[in-house]
């Protein structure tokens, strides 16, 4: 930031050093006074002006940046692959498994057993298990149980209860494609909070380099009224007081512009925060930005009523929150069927047909000759385990179901909210304007009558310090304005079609 002197202090100080003198015989306590604000024209009179180099930077590109290659946004994008990727993680549960084993046993020149296996294992949808392999062994220690040489075998598992109807592999799936589209509903909403906040900062940081131009324009006139009333009083056609009276301010607002300035840097501050480029690396500024876009020229002021009807007609049950606790709805039911299947037994049968190698399969009748069946029965007695389960399942259905309505309470009495902020925001800006047009005649109307010797400078000063209340108070409501609108517009974005 390049700092520059606006004002000739040596022929100031000349002046002023005979206005000194000759108000010195009429009273000795007003010299001390203008003694000390004879310092203060050193020490605060300092006029600094925007350097040439700097960056300009748009609402447009600025979003555009945020959306891109801010770490939140693209947080955001990975938990939406950490979803998919979870949805895959649920299909292994319907993975075919392919086993074998090989293995050998000699003692002291006995051979125990010699064993080749191999086995193929498909999982169904429905809970069924199908199985094959083939399996050889022989040796001088088998068990009567083992066949030597080589057997195939195929066989299925089927669950005649508990797990034929709904089981944890189809539930983890199923939860899995609920998870994924309730994360892309939630990582969509966060990401358009993301973008609200740093399109209402860049507005924040339009309006304070607005107020800080604000002060900057109102410095220049009231240094040209200074050396104005300098050359009048010289005629003297003004008293002396006037000159300290043009001077006191211009100092007040020189005051005034550096705060302006101070909070304007700060805001710049706050916003290199949503400044990233790629791979990552942060947004250093080597040199001041500013804002190509203003409060005046937005598109806003025309369209605010397009998009309040536009909000009004979508269906709050099509928001991404309600979206959002609907999939969780869907996890939870699965959840809950999982947990009903606790109640029924535990039936399952196995039937395997064996043939061994080099003899012709004979298929059927099926329990005639090579044949293994089981039927296995499991029933817990109390089901205390099951029934809790059961009713947590319950209640937290229950709990998300008041969740959703209270957000959808929520999301009305938004809306509404940001609808009447806009309307009343909008309102506000004309009655604003107005004002500010009444004072600026006030103050023009004051002007004439000085110029004619009817007032005063301090009646002038006056009337200038309401025009520059009037005229923050203008920007104020314009941004407050602007960010109502941004929040109804984002609001919109999170609707789905």
């Amino acid at each position: 930031m390049m700092f520059q002197s606006g004002t000739n202090y040596g022929e100031t100080s000349t002046v002023f050093h005979r206005i000194i003198m000759k108000l010195q015989p009429q009273n000795q306590q007003k010299m001390k006074k203008l003694n000390k604000i004879f310092l203060l024209v050193f020490l605060l009179f300092v006029q600094f002006n925007f350097a040439q180099d700097s960056l300009k930077l748009s609402a447009n590109e600025f979003i555009s940046i945020v959306k891109n290659y801010h770490p939140l946004a693209l947080k955001y994008q990975l938990q939406n692959k950490i979803a998919t990727a979870e949805i895959t993680q649920a299909r292994g549960g319907f993975d075919p498994v392919l086993g074998g084993k090989l293995g050998e046993k000699n003692i002291d020149g006995t051979n125990y057993y010699k064993q080749k296996n191999l086995e193929l294992g498909i999982p169904t949808w429905y809970g069924i298990d199908i199985h094959g392999g083939y399996n050889y062994i022989e040796g001088d220690k088998l068990s009567n149980t083992e066949t030597v040489g080589g057997l195939y075998q195929f066989g299925v598992t089927i669950p005649l209860a508990k797990n034929l109807l709904y089981d944890k592999r189809r539930a983890m799936l199923d939860q899995a494609k609920f998870a994924q589209k309730m994360t892309e509903a939630e990582q969509a909403v966060l990401t358009n909070e993301l973008l609200l906040d740093a399109e209402n900062k860049y507005l924040e940081w339009v309006q304070n380099y607005e107020i800080y131009k604000l002060k900057t324009e109102i410095i220049d006139i009231n240094r040209e009224r200074l050396k104005l009333t300098i050359k009048t009083f010289e005629y003297g056609e003004k008293p002396a007081i006037d000159t300290i009276e043009a001077l006191s301010q211009l100092q007040s607002f020189e005051l005034q512009q550096r705060d302006a300035f101070l909070t304007f840097v700060k805001t710049t501050q706050e916003l290199q925060l949503f400044l990233w480029k790629e791979n990552q690396q942060v947004y250093e500024l080597s040199q001041m930005i500013y804002p190509s876009d203003d409060l005046t020229n937005n598109l806003a002021y025309t369209d605010y009523e397009f998009l309040i009807n536009d909000v009004e007609s979508r269906q709050i049950s099509s928001h991404l929150s309600i979206l959002y606790y609907n999939q969780k709805q869907n996890i939870l039911e699965s959840e809950r069927r999982l947990k009903w299947q606790s109640f029924l037994p535990k039936v399952d049968f196995t039937y395997n047909f064996f043939n061994k190698e080099n003899y012709k399969a004979d298929y059927l009748p099926l329990f005639d000759n090579n044949f293994q069946y089981g039927l296995k029965l499991e029933i817990p007695i109390f089901q205390r385990e099951a029934r809790a389960n059961y009713q947590i399942a319950k209640i937290k259905l229950n709990q998300n179901e008041l969740d959703t309505n209270y957000k959808i309470r929520e999301l009305d009495t938004k809306i509404e909210t940001y609808k009447n902020e806009i309307l009343n925001y909008r309102t506000q800006i004309d009655l604003s304007e107005n004002n500010l047009k009444n004072y600026e005649r006030l103050l023009s109307a004051e002007e004439t009558r000085y110029s004619n010797g009817e007032s005063s400078l301090f009646l002038i000063n006056s009337r200038e310090n309401k025009v520059i209340e009037a005229q923050e108070k203008f920007i104020s409501i314009r941004t407050k304005f602007l960010k109502s609108f941004n929040k109804l517009k984002w609001m919109k974005e999170n609707f789905t079609l």
